[in-house]
C-alpha cells in the first residue's frame, strides 16, 4: 500500500510518502502559507466599515463577520485538501496520515471530501510541523 503522511498547521504543510519502517520519510512537497503568519490587522487592508446604531445617530465600526486569521487558516486547509484529493486521483496513494494541532485539523475535516476521509488510517493532533524528519518518522509508523 501507498502511504501519504501530512504534517500540518495554518502556515506550514509538509507531505511525505511512507514506504517501510527501513526506509526514511520521502519529502514529496512543503508548502507555505505566509499569510497565516500576519497578524489580523496586516491581513485587512481597509478600514472597517461605519454603521448606525439601532437606537440613536451614533455610528461604529463593523465588526467582520470572519476574523481574517481564521479565513487564511480555512484557505490554507482547502489548498490542502485540494492537493490530496489530486493525489488521491492519481492514484498516488492508498492511505493516509495526517498529524495536526487541534484547531486545523477541524479545519481539515471539514474541508477533505469524502473519498480523502475515506483512506484516513490515522490521526495525531499534535504540532509537529518544526520537528526533525526522525521523529515525524516515529510518531507517522506509531499511528500504522
Amino acid at each position: 500500500m501507498k502511504t501519504w503522511l501530512i504534517v500540518t498547521d495554518a502556515a506550514r504543510a509538509r507531505l511525505y510518502a511512507l514506504a517501510d519502517r527501513s526506509s526514511p520519510l520521502e519529502e514529496l512537497q512543503d508548502l507555505v502559507h505566509p499569510a497565516a503568519r500576519l497578524k489580523g490587522e496586516e491581513i485587512e487592508s481597509d478600514r472597517p466599515g461605519r454603521a448606525f446604531d439601532s437606537h440613536g445617530e451614533q455610528r461604529h465600526a463593523m465588526e467582520p463577520s470572519t476574523q481574517p486569521k481564521h479565513e487564511e487558516a480555512m484557505h490554507f486547509a482547502h489548498e490542502i485538501a485540494d492537493l490530496l484529493r489530486e493525489g488521491l486521483d492519481a492514484h498516488r496513494f492508498d492511505q493516509l496520515c495526517v498529524i495536526a494541532p487541534p484547531q486545523f485539523m477541524g479545519l481539515l475535516r471539514e474541508t477533505m471530501d469524502d473519498a480523502v476521509r475515506r483512506t484516513v488510517k490515522g490521526e495525531l493532533v499534535k504540532d509537529l510541523t518544526r520537528e526533525s524528519t526522525d521523529r515525524i518518522a516515529a510518531e507517522a509508523w506509531a499511528m500504522l
